[in-house]
């Protein structure tokens, strides 16, 4: 628009505004304009006006547009010859156009917008249990798309410079079998949720056709644990940096829960969540969500991933600290909490508190199970063959709620001692631990199972 102004000030030797209803600028130079003449003009009474006065010649031109009316003045010296005066209406016709463009423009950039908000609006649902509600959100745009009852969730990872051309691609590869999503936690990530078994390959060969580009994938989850399959490709993603392929689909591996006895576990987590069943479900559901993912994530993720605040996060959290009689400042009791939450979204079949048996386990029962104990012992004697006491470092670690400062000072050493230990143990026991984490929660549960950390109080044992 500016351009064509400018062309248009040369050619005719003139000054040229344009200016809307309202007598606000759009382009080209402030000239001051009689209202009653603009709005003539404006209001379609007239479609063009001449002005002949104080030795200048001044031309009106219309510029109609179906959002705003916008009038095009050029002022020159000399008078207007017949050149000069199809100058000014063939003008007037271009910029007609360059308006209906711009608004076509915008109005795709506006659908472009809301789609983006509500492919995170959907995803978020997802994160907080509400399949019913995304399923209802989505149908409207992506018809079937959350029909199935599972579905895999993938990170795609790329330099965030780089991640609206892969945003685009990405959309184009998966057209409408998954919900592409720009991560609202990391500027390089995009979230792929999807029920198609095909999606996985079409990604694979779009990471490949870009360097530093990695794709971590989560197994197949029930819709309802859309955060669950989001941590695990994100656990993923951490391989897939150091492969061939630049590829990782999330290892099952032995996790301590499967070694405990169902019931028991089934019955235990049930009574630890007690306290919470006396809200409203609506409630309940919330603060067990954003729990879930503020025991995967910092406050800050977390918020950014429900589309909240990170005071919300926190209070909510809190408030569940308060009804469960815990600390989450402590690595064990955050351990256990993850415990209960994850049983009770794996096996949402029971609520009953007591065991077939008559039985009323508790947390000490659960730990002293001899699979248990076996695999904690395996996993933990690995970091035996280490003569820097790492076991010892990784223990004290995790017993002063994963702080290095405080656990050196226990230790008598220097606390980038103690990180260097951690970091070291990370690939023997291969889980990340200075990422707080189902990984953190595994080597903690182990440590108490072996009894090597005390055991946390909770309200419900």
């Amino acid at each position: 628009m500016r351009r064509v102004l400018d062309w248009l000030a040369a050619t005719a030797r003139a000054e040229v505004s344009l200016q809307d209803a309202d007598g606000t600028l759009v382009a080209g130079s402030g000239l001051t304009l009689d209202a009653t003449l603009v709005a003539d003009l404006c209001s379609g009474r007239i479609a063009s006006a001449a002005w002949e006065g104080e030795g200048r010649h001044l031309r009106l031109v219309r510029i109609a547009h179906p959002t705003r009316t916008c009038v095009l003045a050029v002022s020159r010296e000399a008078p207007y010859d017949r050149h000069t005066s199809d100058v000014v209406t063939h003008s007037a016709q271009v910029i007609e156009l360059l308006l209906t463009a711009h608004e076509t423009t915008e109005a795709g950039h506006r659908l472009q917008r809301a789609t983006s908000d509500l492919r995170l609006a959907i995803l978020q649902l997802l994160m907080v249990e509400d399949t019913v509600a995304a399923r209802r959100v989505a149908a409207g745009l992506w018809p079937g798309l959350l029909d199935a009852d599972t579905a895999c969730v993938y990170v795609v990872e790329c330099e965030p410079g780089r991640r609206e051309l892969l945003l685009e691609e990405c959309l184009d590869t998966t057209r409408e079998d998954a919900l592409v999503v720009r991560c609202p936690a990391v500027d390089g990530h995009l979230i792929v949720v999807s029920p198609r078994e095909a999606i996985s390959d079409a990604l694979r060969v779009l990471v490949g056709r870009h360097a530093d580009t990695f794709l971590g994938g989560s197994v197949r989850q029930s819709l309802a644990r859309t955060a669950t399959a989001y941590a695990q490709a994100v656990s993923a993603l951490a391989v897939a940096r150091f492969r061939a392929d630049k590829t990782a689909v999330y290892a099952e591996r032995t996790h301590p829960e499967r070694l405990m006895d169902p019931a028991a576990l089934r019955v235990w987590s049930a009574r630890v969540l007690r306290p919470l069943d006396a809200l409203a479900h609506h409630t309940r559901a919330e603060l067990l969500a954003t729990t879930r993912l503020g025991l995967e994530f910092t406050a800050v993720n977390t918020a950014k991933i429900l589309g909240v605040s990170r005071n919300t996060v926190r209070a909510r959290m809190e408030r569940v600290e308060t009804m469960l009689g815990v600390d989450f400042d402590d690595v064990t009791a955050r351990a256990v909490v993850h415990l209960a939450l994850h049983t009770q979204i794996n096996l949402q079949d029971a609520r009953t508190g007591i065991a077939a048996d008559g039985h009323t386990p508790g947390l000490a029962h659960l730990l002293a199970g001899p699979a248990l104990g076996a695999w904690a012992r395996e996993l933990l004697g690995r970091l035996d063959l280490d003569s820097r006491n790492v076991r010892r470092t990784v223990r004290t670690w995790i017993a002063a709620g994963g702080n290095a400062e405080r656990a050196a000072q226990s230790l008598g050493v220097h606390a980038q001692t103690v990180r260097e230990h951690v970091r070291s143990a990370e690939p023997v026991l291969e889980r990340q631990l200075l990422a707080a984490g189902t990984d953190l929660y595994e080597v903690a549960l182990a440590h108490l199972a072996v009894g090597d950390l005390e055991r946390p109080r909770l309200s419900g044992e």
